[in-house]
């Protein structure tokens, strides 16, 4: 599939959808000095290309009482169980982000928690599925970069 084109506009535009997934077309249009229509025609045509994928919310995880990150590397007894691991850790809703690596671990995941004593649980649902050999835990103390738009601009000066 051939490399969809971004001209200044689409950037502006994915940059103001990004401060906020849920502004209007209406606001945009004004900021940038052009329609409305033109940029639901933009938008639709990143979506149609893949380069939008949906919208996200941002949830203030401390003020509903899970500010507690831990990442957990999982060892598999053996590699063939990665799909049937991953489909159980897909089960515990504590678990938020989960990669298959190279190195050394075999499954890298990222949990969210209320506590230490709600983290060790959540450990332990990992611990437990079968085809587990052990885990590793990392304990967060604070989550010092979480910044898209860094690698969007850098993405854009690349294109």
């Amino acid at each position: 599939m051939a490399k969809f084109k971004l001209d200044e506009i689409d950037h502006q535009i994915l940059d103001m959808l990004i401060d906020n997934t849920r502004i209007p077309f209406t606001d945009i249009a004004k900021k940038l000095l052009i329609s409305a229509g033109t940029v639901h025609v933009r938008v639709k045509k990143m979506e149609d290309a893949g380069i939008i994928k949906g919208s996200s919310l941002t949830l203030d995880y401390k003020k509903l009482g899970y500010s507690f990150i831990a990442y957990v590397g999982v060892f598999l007894q053996n590699t063939s169980q990665t799909k049937f691991v991953l489909e159980r850790i897909n089960n515990i809703p504590f678990v938020t982000v989960a990669h298959i690596t190279t190195g050394k671990f075999n499954i890298f995941c990222k949990i969210r928690a209320r506590n230490t004593e709600h983290a060790k649980d959540v450990i332990f649902m990992l611990d437990d599925i079968d085809g587990v050999y052990r885990t590793e835990t990392m304990i967060s103390l604070e989550e010092s970069i979480n910044d898209k738009k860094r690698l969007m601009h850098s993405i854009f000066n690349e294109l």
